[in-house]
């Protein structure tokens, strides 16, 4: 995580001075766009557009208690954190931190808020790695899916065995400082090619 992420803001709440007393924390240099709704229905609504690095909702909410929407969002966006009352945060907890959902206690201070924002950073950016992670390992297995299936071409039209077919694309690929996968694309392009005329 670097000084200068920004994280983008979804807040879900209808009462004003909850919302005053959060801008001074979300200053738009760190947090930007900071989206601000009153209900769930608007909310969703926004998500059916976008997603969000981070969502706070104020519970209860004008057309609902908010808890289903927090875990709606919370399959939605890396962090969620959703603010209750004091007297029901115990039996909220327990039921939000099975969805992976944050949750604090009302009425509660400046910098426990604070915090909570930094853990919502913290979760935030495992998101981010986890999502860089998925789309690597994606374009890995694409990577293997294209080489493989040359292969096969090489050796259905060239007579080579597998372990040949191998050797060949990865030793052009060195030879020419380029990737099995641009290599194996080449391949296939010639065959479509050689198919087609």
């Amino acid at each position: 995580m670097t000084e200068d992420a920004i994280y983008s803001v979804l807040v879900v709440s209808a009462a004003e001075t909850f919302n005053e007393s959060l801008t001074p924390l979300l200053p738009a240099a760190r947090f930007s766009p900071l989206s601000r709704v009153k209900t769930a229905d608007e909310a969703r609504r926004i998500l059916a557009d976008r997603t969000y690095d981070l969502i706070l909702i104020h519970a209860p909410l004008p057309d609902e208690s908010g808890l289903r929407f927090a875990q709606d969002a919370g399959e939605r966006c890396a962090a969620v954190l959703l603010f209750v009352r004091g007297d029901a945060y115990p039996a909220v907890w327990e039921k939000m931190a099975q969805s992976g959902v944050f949750t604090l206690p009302r009425p509660t201070s400046r910098q426990t808020v604070g915090q909570a924002l930094d853990w919502l950073i913290a979760a935030a950016e495992r998101g981010r790695m986890t999502e860089r992670a998925a789309v690597s390992l994606e374009e890995r297995m694409r990577e293997i899916r294209t080489v493989n299936r040359a292969k096969w071409l090489l050796i259905s039209e060239s007579g080579m065995s597998e372990a040949e077919a191998h050797r060949w694309i990865e030793k052009r690929a060195m030879d020419e400082c380029r990737t099995k996968r641009e290599i194996a694309e080449e391949i296939l392009a010639k065959g479509d090619a050689g198919a087609h005329a």
